[in-house]
């Protein structure tokens, strides 16, 4: 049966492998950009199918008019894939707190947002899937991405308790904890804080320049999530994460 799947951040990377598989296999996908040239690229993938939308996800009210047009004119929303968001690498000290401050504003706050806007349809229709794109690093504390980490911790923890409290609801709810794919995540979705305190070369130094050439050179692949694809697929045991190894 064709669902109708809303995820955010679709112009590259995961969100638009998400996406293309969806739509390859006959669903309706109403995605996000943040760019207007790129709704054409994205609905050309499937006319009539793939509707693009225009949204930054820190814009609470935003969120909610998006999920509103999408339920209007498209349908109720089966599946939320939160998906966009970016990572901050730099060691603590030589971060700034707007850094921090930006990194949970898109990755923590707009992951919130969306699930909010779409939980009143999906608690009144008792069904639903809430997918969020969480981070190994949301699992696990590694130098250099305490920002992003601390952010991804936020999302798991999120994600656990409204497993909790949405399943009996019939929703289920999954978070994503990626390890490394072929991706523009260390590429153009970083922000890499300038260096500044020489104390922090022996540990960081290593890191950032290890980084640095894993920027994509293909289309990312999807993750194979194992089966059952909902982790909550059984409502007396709602685990909310599965932890993913990389695609070969």
């Amino acid at each position: 049966m064709s669902k109708t799947i809303l995820i955010t951040g679709v112009s590259s990377g995961l969100g638009r492998a998400f996406a293309e598989e969806a739509l390859a296999v006959g669903h309706r996908v109403a995605g996000t950009v943040r760019d207007q040239d790129r709704i054409a690229d994205f609905e050309a993938l499937a006319p009539g199918r793939a509707t693009g939308l225009l949204l930054e996800v820190t814009d609470d009210a935003a969120v909610s008019r998006a999920v509103e047009y999408v339920e209007e004119s498209i349908g109720p929303v089966d599946v939320l894939i939160s998906n966009a968001g970016y990572g901050v690498e730099g060691t603590v000290e030589e971060s700034s707190m707007d850094d921090l401050r930006h990194q949970f504003d898109v990755n923590v706050y707009g992951t919130v947002a969306a699930i909010k806007a779409v939980l009143p349809s999906m608690r009144r229709r008792r069904t639903g899937h809430i997918v969020t794109v969480s981070s190994m690093a949301g699992l696990t504390a590694l130098p250099g991405v305490a920002f992003y980490g601390a952010s991804k911790f936020a999302v798991e923890g999120i994600t656990a308790s409204l497993a909790q409290e949405v399943a009996h609801l019939g929703i289920h709810v999954t978070a994503l904890a990626l390890g490394a794919f072929r991706t523009d995540w260390a590429g153009r979705s970083m922000t890499r804080v300038p260096r500044t305190i020489p104390d922090h070369d022996t540990v960081f130094d290593p890191i950032r320049a290890a980084r640095r050439p894993r920027t994509a050179t293909r289309r990312a692949s999807p993750p194979a999530p194992p089966r059952p694809c909902s982790p909550c697929s059984t409502r007396t045991s709602p685990r909310s994460t599965w932890s993913l190894e990389p695609t070969p």
